[in-house]
């Protein structure tokens, strides 16, 4: 499979997209979602982020605050590697 830039929604919703061009949500979802392996590696660079604050004594709003996710996220990647730790 090629690999396929991003193209951006310019901070419009999918569904906006695709009623301003007619085609269907899925079709703008796949053309503008970014490639697996990229979500994935900047998943992996949050979680990095996450822990390395967190082991600062940052609390989970400041770590939020800081990477620009939800705090639901922060406390999901804090909660993973505390299960990771007494695996």
């Amino acid at each position: 499979m090629t690999r396929r830039a991003r193209i951006p929604r310019n901070g419009k919703t999918i569904r906006e997209v695709a009623e301003g061009t007619g085609l269907s949500t899925a079709t703008i979802e796949r053309w503008t979602s970014a490639p697996r392996e990229d979500y994935l590696a900047q998943a992996n660079e949050k979680r990095a982020q996450v822990q390395e604050l967190r082991a600062k004594g940052l609390s989970m709003r400041a770590i939020a605050a800081e990477i620009g996710c939800s705090v639901g996220l922060v406390h999901r990647y804090v909660k993973e590697a505390q299960e990771k730790k007494t695996a």
